[in-house]
């Protein structure tokens, strides 16, 4: 196992970044008057989660990076609930919709994980 040196060796932060790469693509197709609405909203959470892991981890204290950890999962049940309504709204099918919501899960673990340990 390497060492990890910054933020961009972490599997979670990985993790998060394709995250936000599949929420771009998704949203892509969507209709244009939900640019501001929940394009916006969907985006920024999936952005958030990467962040907060890297803001975090370049902070002095665990107790820090933990809180920075914190925001990043409260993001990622933010963007599981803007996938539920995406559906509820025929934006993204079923497949799309289950796939986020996993990828999510994992994350989601990750972030509990990670936490526990610091």
């Amino acid at each position: 196992m390497e060492k990890i040196r910054n933020f961009r060796d972490l599997e979670i932060w990985k993790l998060g970044k394709s995250i936000v790469v599949d929420v771009y693509r998704a949203t892509k197709g969507f209709p244009k008057e939900e640019i501001y609405g929940l394009v916006s909203q969907m985006r920024r959470a999936a952005v958030s989660i990467p962040s907060n892991i890297a803001e975090g981890f370049n902070r002095k204290h665990n107790a820090e990076y933990r809180q920075f950890l914190y925001v990043a999962l409260g993001s990622c049940a933010e963007l599981e609930t803007h996938v539920e309504i995406a559906h509820d709204l025929a934006f993204v099918m079923v497949a799309q919709r289950d796939e986020l919501l996993e990828r999510l899960d994992h994350e989601s673990k990750m972030l509990r994980n990670l936490i526990k340990r610091l």
